[in-house]
């Protein structure tokens, strides 16, 4: 009978003496290597194009959001639904592409469906990945149990994988969909195998017109405190070019958004109220909360004002 090795114990106080290196980032601060992220919310609000621009960032050593990747990463993106025309014509928006980004499409494939709710599909997927940083699974629905009639719930398999990648250092993306009442879809379990949850929400004026704009929030943003929960108001339009880019700023409310291009061209307050149509009392709550926030002076924490942009793209 074989001896199981013994388990490494320390005390508390060798774990306070220890120093221990500087956490890396794939996409510094939400993604080190092995962090397993999770991304939810209703059909058509944007989680796909959130998920792409995530591994765009990654993959060629961009911006997003705030987030910034310091080398380029080699990232595998997972699409289990899309055909290739349109995975095409959604990356042909974001202009020249990584060399570090692969894709793969579940409609060319021949053979088996890949399902990674069993051994052998992840087993597949293994074998043929190239050895990625970031894995991108898009999404859960349709490349996890459901999609080949198996059981939907059945997460056993795919819980342990994820276990075995954080431990290897490699961080995966999943996305997945909401129910009716904009909570996740399925069972709660798979929370507790995630160390972020992003979680989706069409803005209370949002217009179809809007095409892809959301507010994200951090729902389990561990390791993360501070300015970096505070919930993001994103879209994604085009320009005169036809290149993407994301327009964003951090918390607040519709009004704040419009005020904060005004505050940063030096508009009074007053100025402001008149501009957007609001009482000076608020104007003045606006610029106070715009300067604790940091927008003010500080034009990259909210992103483009939209001035240059024709178009927004759908969700």
């Amino acid at each position: 009978m074989e001896t199981a090795s013994l388990l490494t114990i320390r005390s508390a106080a060798d774990l306070l003496e220890a120093d221990p290196p500087r956490p890396s980032f794939i996409l510094e601060p939400i993604l080190s290597p092995g962090t397993i992220a999770l991304i939810y919310g209703q059909p058509g609000v944007g989680k796909s194009f959130l998920a792409l621009g995530l591994a765009l960032a990654a993959a060629g050593a961009g911006r997003m959001l705030g987030w910034t990747a310091a080398r380029p990463h080699k990232v595998l993106y997972l699409d289990g639904e899309m055909r290739p025309h349109q995975v095409a014509a959604r990356l042909r928006l974001f202009g020249p592409l990584p060399p570090s980004l692969q894709i793969w499409l579940a409609t060319e494939q021949g053979g088996p469906r890949l399902d990674l709710s069993n051994v052998d599909g992840l087993v597949r997927l293994v074998r043929s990945w190239g050895d990625p940083d970031l894995l991108v699974i898009d999404s859960l629905s349709s490349l996890v149990g459901g999609a080949t009639g198996r059981d939907p719930e059945r997460w056993s398999e795919m819980r342990y994988f994820l276990g075995l990648q954080q431990r290897h250092g490699r961080a995966v993306i999943l996305v997945h969909h909401a129910n009716r009442d904009g909570a996740m879809r399925g069972t709660s379990r798979r929370a507790d195998a995630v160390d972020l949850i992003m979680a989706l929400r069409r803005p209370r004026d949002w217009q179809p017109a809007d095409g892809a704009r959301f507010e994200l929030r951090l729902e389990k943003p561990r390791d993360l405190t501070g300015p970096q929960l505070i919930p993001i108001e994103a879209q994604l339009c085009t320009g005169p070019g036809g290149i993407a880019e994301w327009q964003w700023h951090r918390g607040g409310s519709a009004d704040l958004r419009r005020a904060a291009p005004l505050l940063q061209q030096g508009m009074s307050a007053e100025a402001v109220a008149k501009a957007i149509g609001v009482s000076p009392r608020k104007a003045y709550r606006l610029k106070r909360q715009a300067r604790e926030l940091g927008w003010i002076g500080r034009r990259s924490d909210y992103g483009s004002d939209g001035s240059n942009y024709s178009r927004c793209v759908e969700g």
